[in-house]
């Protein structure tokens, strides 16, 4: 199969780390881009301990993003778990080539980071722990 864009093998190490990193608390989240001059899927941010709204307010304005989200789930039974979350998130008004490199390779970076639950986000105000958890609850 051959695809738009490759994996930074540093990037693919950290996935793994965080994939199976033990969470005591809050969310952590792994933010990609792609270096188009490279056609790399690289790291952008990695942060740990953040409300989804401080997630939120990381995403750029005008430019597509891959977020792997380790997230804070609270179940009505008193039970908490940290599922994997792949947040596929391309603004609106995003160039249509830009749009479309983002597209292209979001399949091969979710099946190679192994995420099952895969969201798609147009306007980063959407994104709240009431939209998350009933996305996850479904």
């Amino acid at each position: 199969m051959s695809q738009t864009c490759d994996i930074d093998p540093a990037l693919l190490e950290k996935l793994e780390a965080f994939r199976f990193a033990k969470r005591s608390q809050g969310n952590a989240a792994l933010i990609c881009k792609i270096d188009k001059d490279k056609l790399l899927i690289v790291e952008d941010e990695d942060e740990d301990n953040l409300s989804i709204e401080d997630l939120a307010e990381l995403l750029p304005d005008n430019t597509p993003r891959y977020v792997v989200l380790s997230f804070e789930l609270k179940h009505d039974d008193g039970r908490q778990s940290y599922p994997l979350v792949f947040l596929y998130y391309s603004p609106k008004g995003v160039k249509p080539e830009l749009n479309m490199l983002y597209a292209s390779a979001k399949t091969y970076f979710q099946n190679k980071a192994g995420l099952g639950k895969v969201f798609d986000l147009q306007d980063p105000e959407e994104l709240t722990d009431h939209w998350l958890r009933a996305k996850l609850l479904k």
